[in-house]
């Protein structure tokens, strides 16, 4: 019988991700598993555009908030869930391609479950399965569980 020891969310905090950080959560609390909830940035701050450029310090002060602004939707997202301890989730946040870096989490952490939203966000998307989760259902290498 499979048994998650390890549960990986990826979320945008969206109300779709809603809907996987509960299924997730209410699988972990029958199996006694560890959650990690992950955001990735994707678009990173551009530093120059054709004929503009910023100062480094100016982009390194863009990522910071960024950065805390992930961290309080992150936690905003937790507080809709009062049955569910804070302190009991391991959060990150990482840059990159979302596909990429949840699967790069998901090796690197060992997970056993990935638990994402199948919709997307935003847009057209909304009505279909998002191509992060169609990528991570390509690449994983562990048991993925798409939320509708």
């Amino acid at each position: 019988m499979f048994k998650p020891s390890r549960i990986l969310v990826p979320t945008d905090m969206s109300e779709h991700s809603d809907k996987a950080v509960r299924h997730a959560f209410d699988i972990a609390r029958f199996y006694n598993s560890e959650v990690f909830l992950l955001h990735v940035i994707q678009d990173p701050i551009q530093q120059c555009t054709i004929d503009y450029c910023i100062s480094a310090d100016m982009v390194t002060q863009f990522q910071q908030q960024m950065l805390e602004s992930t961290r309080r939707g992150m936690r905003t997202q937790l507080a809709k869930f009062p049955s569910i301890d804070p302190k009991e989730i391991t959060t990150d946040i990482k840059t990159g391609v979302p596909h990429e870096e949840i699967l790069n989490e998901a090796e690197e952490r060992k997970i056993d479950l990935i638990v994402l939203s199948s919709l997307g966000s935003t847009g057209i998307s909304k009505y279909t399965m998002g191509s992060v989760a169609r990528h991570v259902l390509r690449g994983a290498k562990c048991s993925v569980l798409l939320a509708k």
